[in-house]
């Protein structure tokens, strides 16, 4: 039987590799409930206590927990106790609802990625600042492609693919990447990351792992539902 030229032409595009039966199966997981963690994520915060992350000065971290929320209190830094290469990260903020300040000053936080990258946390509803520094910026290198924040005090979502950069072979560096969702809608579209920090820290060059760091900026700041996943 004649099979139709277009079922031809489609069956001699698929790739043989595709075609081969001793390709893997990926592996299942547990997606989970819309809005939680999948089975194979790392919880760093799971709304009870700070108990996966460290102060960035030592000790441990002093952040408020209330109500399964954590809250900045102007204690410093937080690092999470794992490290980090290739990776996927959820995190939900909020910026203070009551509004005080302007630009930079107004909800200010960040999530840093390996401790370098900033993705900028900020109050940027109807706040004008530089448009590398507003929120779902990568801080200081490249703005978001829209402006997706919600109002003072709402809860808001990111959700960022990471791929540090690497040394290649030729002694150079391989540029990494950063692709971000901001409640949902892309912001942040395969980002080249280069190997110099966004920080204030003068980190240069690559690292194969690094902790995620939520940043304390003065500002009340509340985050919850933060997981990873290795990739």
């Amino acid at each position: 039987m004649l099979l139709p030229f277009f079922m031809v032409m489609l069956h001699q595009s698929v790739p043989a590799e595709a075609q081969s039966a001793t390709t893997a199966e990926p592996p299942i997981i547990d997606p989970g409930p819309a809005g939680g963690p999948p089975s194979d994520a790392i919880v760093l915060f799971n709304g009870k206590d700070l108990s996966q992350w460290k102060s960035a000065s030592g000790g441990e971290a002093r952040w408020k927990v209330e109500n399964g929320v954590m809250e900045v209190t102007s204690t410093g830094n937080i690092v999470s106790k794992e490290e980090f290469g290739d990776v996927q990260v959820h995190v939900e903020w909020a910026s203070p609802s009551e509004v005080k300040g302007e630009g930079q000053g107004r909800g200010n936080s960040g999530v840093y990625l390996q401790g370098r990258y900033e993705i900028q946390v900020l109050d940027s509803y109807e706040n004008k600042t530089y448009p590398n520094g507003q929120a779902a910026a990568l801080y200081g290198v490249a703005a978001p492609l829209v402006n997706a924040c919600r109002r003072p005090g709402q809860w808001q979502s990111y959700d960022i693919i990471f791929h540090p950069p690497r040394p290649s072979p030729d002694g150079k560096m391989q540029p990494g990447s950063v692709t971000v969702l901001h409640n949902g809608v892309l912001v942040q579209d395969h980002t080249a990351v280069k190997g110099e920090a966004t920080t204030a820290a003068s980190f240069q060059g690559a690292v194969a792992k690094g902790p995620l760091v939520l940043q304390d900026h003065g500002n009340p700041v509340r985050y919850r539902n933060i997981w990873v996943r290795r990739l």
